[in-house]
């Protein structure tokens, strides 16, 4: 008997050579593609507008800004904030560099501790995994407190006046092994860890070759948020580090400390001879003070969005 049932063909959607779908070859509509991309498009423009004023901003004179206020198109231009800023000499190169060393040590040493227990809390056959996502958890709501924290970093392990106080003490979060655990336990087929156990693989190698392939976005999302935490971290060097090893001051510490010195100049500008407020460019430098801050990170990020947007499940088998 001959069935003559009209199936529509679904729409086959194209991608293109990174893997993803073109909007004009998706299987939705002209117009919602439309409306998305205009949607999407006001939404970044509205995110990238504050960080526009605060560029302009930056150039623009003491006087406009207290003026005319902030404007997109300053009506004085001006580069002395950045005079102001660069004036330090060789202060603010070696804060920089204190920072990359800071962030980059911390990023690394923090994933390798952090990867290898995440991946042994996500897997059941851990007896203790519980016991140890608890303790774990404990530091993570009840703080020990500043005191006895500087007390052990200070006294116990003798961290003061070095790099590994900037580093050690937010170099592992309880929050970003939560993330990894999950994400470990989700994303990671129990044959593919069956299969690497027959092949002989030890525990190790199967996260080196298995586990952190599959699972390279969420490593590089904690990495993101390692990098974003120790770069704008300031508070570490103001406990830990003295007066007497500026040296090892990180950017945002000697930032804090110029944006202090030109609040206390300004506040005191009557009582200098010579010096009036509108000399010293206090709003217009902490605009430049936040451009400094910022372009590193605006600069890497395309670098960490290619890894983001890898797929999540690279080489899994179908159960």
């Amino acid at each position: 008997m001959d069935n003559n049932v009209n199936t529509a063909a679904p729409v086959k959607e194209i991608k293109d050579s990174t893997g993803y779908i073109r909007p004009q070859d998706s299987s939705y509509g002209k117009a919602a593609n439309a409306a998305a991309i205009v949607f999407f498009s006001v939404l970044t423009v509205a995110a990238f507008l504050p960080v526009l004023l605060v560029i302009m901003s930056s150039f623009a004179s003491e006087q406009s800004i207290a003026e005319h206020g902030y404007r997109f198109i300053p009506h004085e231009f001006s580069i002395d904030a950045y005079k102001y800023l660069f004036r330090s000499g060789s202060t603010l190169p070696r804060a920089f560099l204190n920072s990359v060393i800071v962030t980059l040590t911390g990023t690394v040493l923090g994933l390798a501790v952090m990867c290898p227990c995440a991946y042994a809390l996500s897997r059941k056959e851990f007896r203790h995994h519980r016991a140890l996502m608890i303790f774990l958890l404990i530091p993570m709501l009840f703080s020990g407190g500043l005191v006895s924290t500087y007390m052990v970093n200070t006294q116990i392990l003798h961290l003061k006046n070095t790099y590994w106080a900037l580093i050690l003490p937010g170099m592992c979060s309880t929050w970003y092994l939560m993330i990894m655990r999950n994400y470990f336990r989700t994303s990671v087929p129990d044959s593919l860890i069956e299969a690497s156990k027959l092949e002989g693989a030890t525990p190790l190698q199967t996260l080196w070759t298995i586990v952190l392939p599959i699972c390279r976005p969420v490593v590089m999302t904690v990495a993101v948020f390692q990098i974003f935490a120790y770069w704008n971290s300031w508070y570490p060097a103001l406990i830990y580090i003295d007066s007497n090893h500026n040296e090892l001051y990180p950017l945002q510490y000697v930032l804090v400390n110029i944006d202090r010195t030109i609040q206390a100049i300004t506040r005191d500008a009557a009582h200098i001879s010579g010096m009036t407020v509108s000399d010293l460019p206090g709003t217009a430098m902490r605009m430049a003070m936040v451009v400094v801050t910022i372009l590193p990170i605006i600069l890497l990020f395309p670098f960490f969005q290619r890894f983001l947007r890898t797929g999540m499940t690279i080489g899994a088998v179908k159960e």
